[in-house]
């Protein structure tokens, strides 16, 4: 846990944040459940979106994609320019090359992270993350696992572990923290066309 709670380790800030999409593949994708499935890809597209609209730094990584197949078309196109692009074996994203050393060059402590699966990479990127240091927020709305049993138990080890579970709203609108923010009617209007 850290030594100090403030603001910019419980409240998600543009300023501070970079987004983390991890291994949201065809094949990965194909043995999710359909209806957590369609969350998932609805609300990462409000939060891809919304980064991309506050300029906030996007890292993507595909698990050994000969087998698992490319990243998810919805996600890759929303992809911003110069977003870091890494393809990977092992399952923490922290022991990808050149992670730790573009991470570090944002010179931002808020990783918000969304991807598959949420026991496996998920779980031990935000662990290893944690524990260099960094903020970690865990978007439970945009992780999934094949079984229910094994997303719930990696829920709960990540609370156990000190990493913050939260919502795609909730980090959306701690992104904007007022409705006089000048994203605020595209971020709303966003919310209630993909939400309907």
């Amino acid at each position: 846990m850290p030594d100090q709670l403030t603001a910019d380790n419980l409240i998600c800030s543009a300023e501070h944040s970079c987004l983390l999409i991890i291994d949201i593949q065809s094949r990965l994708t194909a043995t999710m459940p359909v209806k957590v499935l369609e969350r998932l890809k609805r609300n990462s597209i409000m939060l891809l979106n919304t980064a991309n609209h506050l300029s906030i730094p996007v890292f993507a990584t595909q698990q050994y994609p000969e087998g698992l197949g490319p990243m998810e078309a919805v996600i890759k196109n929303l992809l911003p320019e110069g977003y870091r692009h890494y393809d990977k074996t092992c399952f923490s994203c922290a022991q990808a090359e050149n992670f730790m050393q573009d991470l570090e060059a944002t010179n931002r402590k808020q990783i918000i992270i969304m991807g598959v699966e949420a026991h496996i990479c998920v779980l031990q990127t935000a662990i290893d993350l944690r524990v260099a240091g960094y903020h970690i927020f865990v978007v439970t709305d945009t992780v999934c696992s094949r079984q229910r049993e094994n997303y719930e138990n990696a829920i709960q080890r990540l609370q156990c572990s000190g990493i913050i579970t939260c919502n795609t709203e909730s980090v959306l609108f701690e992104w904007l923290r007022d409705a006089k923010h000048q994203h605020f009617k595209t971020v709303s209007a966003l919310v209630r066309q993909t939400s309907g």
